[in-house]
């Protein structure tokens, strides 16, 4: 499996059908606030915690059928989990939740889009052999300018920095980028899809926790609405899991320069989903920069410059 992993080729594919999947997400939460009847930060969380803990059901349950035996993470293990689902689940959507409540959707697109750059700038301090180079600097910058372009529009950026706005959208983000390398850090210590499984179980429980605490609720179980909510979780139990898998076998920053393609899919299914017009010069400028961003950081060759 390491072999199949690092295959470039294949790393690029994988990376981007997880992309495509979360960028289904954005119009998904869209049209389930609207079904489940979804109001106020509170409900949100809540929302949002009985997608990843379903997701933690699920990659558990696929986890003991291809193992063909319950999994079990070792005790010593637990702590780790336990702290990287508070951080990549928890902390994470808490942040998003919150602070999409109080900016613009292009800001908070830009904003979370940063992720990828607090991926690398936290490795490089963290992991001694992913160090920040030239050829990673310049595909990032380039690969953040399609995520700013996509996001121009008259009047989308308002004004103004609030903590409660702004600045939890950019503790999301950096929790999410910080993520990817703890990530990396414990995955030698349980199989993958065991540490997805147990940590999103471990996020989205207390996600729900802090929802209901919140006074969060929200209404509406029919067929379609459920049948939303287990797409939404199945692609978090693939995405993240196959995320897991390359994070282990790859350099971080070679995985997570990826996640800049997420608001392009994001704006094509939302397009797609909700009849939003995507079809300008602007956006095609944005995917030809987010695609550019994503072959630089990977185009074979020594780069040991580093900055």
């Amino acid at each position: 499996m390491e072999s199949f992993y690092k295959n470039t080729k294949v790393r690029c594919i994988l990376a981007l059908v997880c992309c495509a999947l979360w960028g289904s997400a954005f119009p998904c939460v869209k049209i389930g606030y609207e079904w489940f009847h979804v109001e106020g930060a509170g409900s949100q969380v809540l929302f949002a915690g009985c997608r990843f803990f379903l997701a933690g059901i699920f990659t558990f349950l696929m986890s003991c059928i291809l193992e063909k035996r319950i999994i079990v993470m070792k005790r010593s293990s637990v702590p780790y989990i336990f702290a990287q689902g508070l951080l990549q689940t928890t902390v994470q959507y808490v942040c998003f939740y919150i602070g999409l409540a109080h900016t613009t959707g292009a800001k908070g697109s830009v904003i979370n889009a940063s992720n990828a750059f607090f991926t690398i700038i936290v490795a490089h301090f963290l992991l001694k052999a992913e160090k920040v180079t030239v050829k990673k600097a310049v595909g990032c910058l380039i690969g953040f300018a399609g995520v700013i372009v996509i996001n121009l529009s008259p009047g989308a950026w308002g004004s103004g920095f609030s903590l409660m706005g702004e600045g939890m959208v950019l503790l999301c983000a950096f929790a999410y980028g910080t993520s990817s390398v703890t990530l990396k850090m414990i995955s030698d210590k349980e199989p993958p899809t065991t540490i997805t499984a147990y940590q999103l179980l471990f996020g989205g429980a207390i996600l729900i926790l802090t929802g209901l605490a919140a006074g969060g609720s929200i209404h509406g179980f029919a067929v379609k609405p459920m049948l939303l909510l287990i797409y939404m979780a199945l692609l978090s139990t693939i995405a993240f899991t196959l995320w897991a898998e390359m994070i282990k076998y790859n350099p971080v920053g070679k995985v997570a320069i990826f996640g800049f393609s997420i608001p392009v899919f994001g704006v094509a299914l939302s397009a797609l989903f909700l009849k939003e017009n995507i079809w300008t010069l602007q956006n095609l400028a944005a995917l030809i920069l987010v695609s550019v961003g994503i072959l630089i950081v990977n185009l074979k060759g020594k780069d040991q410059n580093t900055i």
